[in-house]
């Protein structure tokens, strides 16, 4: 029998199963490795969003390299300290939070995880009302107005036009409003973990919770684990309204807040470079998927990686 013939055996005796699969295959397809497909051609061009894509080679790469000096200046820059201080900070205090919730009493765990989670859904309407307010440059601004009551400063200080401030800013209330579905499936994680591995532990010498928490609970919940770190490590890498609402303007105040998305932002929908965009956008992919890989490595079991 042929390999042809025998794959076709196979096919058509595993139909059902196929049919099944078949939606997300299509969707996946469709709205996945399409665009990503056309992304990557669409890095090797020139291309206005009005004329024809036109081919330009490695040019794009080029210019990313050397010539885009406020990428190199500012934009890695931001990125990696806002990625470095979002992503881990933002993950441990998912973790810890989502810890100290599972301890309180059953009927008060709902209000708690409720509370702590609302804020990521409707995080740029309280931007907008809260934060914008809050950190206002005027003597209007609480932040401004407590300080200058206090006798602390004499002069407001408009906090998100200005390039000592605007990072920090957008650190604090990114963390602040970053307890989503990665916190959720930590605190689902934490209710699944088997009780009597507690009462197991407690026969084999565990004496406080901090051991149940190291040696039980986190090898116990490493799934939930690696799926909140990777999407701490996407939602701090696409990150980027964040600073254009705070500040009101892209590109940011002497580009003192911005990230790799307010550039890919900046040359795609203001500049309208697509071609140059969409390779940004591609070594953000990449990006993506090296830190996704390596939390993957550390986070996930053997037999997967």
């Amino acid at each position: 029998m042929s390999r042809s013939t025998h794959i076709w055996n196979e096919l058509k005796r595993s139909r059902t199963a196929y049919l099944f699969l078949a939606p997300f295959m299509i969707c996946f397809i469709v709205f996945i490795v399409v665009p990503v497909f056309t992304a990557a051609l669409l890095s090797f061009t020139s291309f206005n969003s009005i004329q024809p894509p036109k081919f330009v080679g490695l040019l794009n790469f080029k210019i990313m390299l050397t010539r885009d000096s406020v990428l190199m200046k500012y934009v890695i820059p931001n990125t990696f300290k806002f990625a470095v201080f979002v992503g881990p900070i933002g993950y441990a205090m998912q973790f810890l939070l989502a810890w100290l919730i599972s301890q309180l009493p059953k009927r008060l765990k709902k209000v708690y995880v409720m509370a702590i989670y609302t804020p990521s859904i409707a995080g740029g309407v309280l931007i907008s009302t809260v934060w914008v307010v809050l950190f206002s440059g005027d003597r209007l601004g609480y932040l401004n107005n407590a300080l200058i009551n206090l006798g602390l400063i004499s002069q407001p200080i408009a906090w998100t036009q200005s390039a000592s401030y605007l990072l920090g800013i957008m650190i604090f209330v990114t963390i602040w409003g970053s307890m989503g579905v990665g916190f959720l499936s930590l605190f689902a994680g934490l209710q699944n973990v088997d009780p009597t591995l507690y009462e197991a532990g407690k026969i084999d010498g565990i004496k406080n919770k901090l051991q149940e928490l190291w040696y039980i609970t986190l090898p116990s919940m490493k799934p939930q684990m690696l799926f909140a770190a990777v999407m701490s490590i996407v939602g701090a890498l696409n990150a980027g309204q964040i600073g254009v609402q705070l500040s009101g303007q892209n590109p940011t105040p002497n580009y003192a807040g911005q990230l790799i998305q307010n550039h890919i932002d900046d040359y795609g929908f203001i500049r309208y470079e697509l071609g140059y965009a969409t390779a940004l956008t591609f070594m953000l992919l990449v990006a993506a998927y090296s830190f996704t890989r390596l939390t993957w490595l550390v986070l996930g079991n053997e037999d997967d990686n």
